[in-house]
């Protein structure tokens, strides 16, 4: 369970947000589990969506020889349903991203704009917490 103590990254997903037509953000884990997730879903939503990413995700990579090679690395899936799309893409290793919108979104200003941010989410994800100086955490 995320709350203000642990959405550490929440607020790098409330900035993807800023763009048009956009709703919600979540990060998770590739098992499912909810990182972080953006200050307009509530808690429990982004939990039950993180685990439904997950599993849409698994689907996506197991389908990568449909697409010529069963090597090919899995980018972006992208969804679309009658009032918009969902944009879930990879964030680091073990990451996703998924971002919900409205029909109305840029959905190549929307692509990219994720792309940036994964850039920025797999540093903060795989770089190590410092510790103090003198070597005392």
């Amino acid at each position: 369970m995320t709350d203000a103590s642990t959405n550490k990254l929440g607020w790098m997903l409330d900035d993807a947000l800023k763009m048009p037509e956009t709703r919600y953000a979540v990060l998770l884990s590739a098992d499912g589990l909810l990182m972080a997730h953006s200050e307009r879903i509530d808690v429990d939503d982004a939990e039950r969506h993180a685990a439904g990413m997950a599993g849409l995700q698994s689907l996506a990579r197991s389908t990568a020889e449909f697409c010529g090679d069963p090597q090919t690395m899995w980018r972006q899936t992208v969804s679309e349903f009658d009032d918009g799309y969902v944009f879930l893409v990879a964030a680091g290793p073990g990451a996703y991203l998924a971002v919900s919108a409205t029909e109305n979104v840029d959905m190549e200003a929307v692509s990219f704009r994720l792309q940036e941010l994964v850039q920025r989410l797999g540093k903060e994800l795989t770089t190590p917490p410092r510790g103090a100086p003198g070597g005392v955490r």
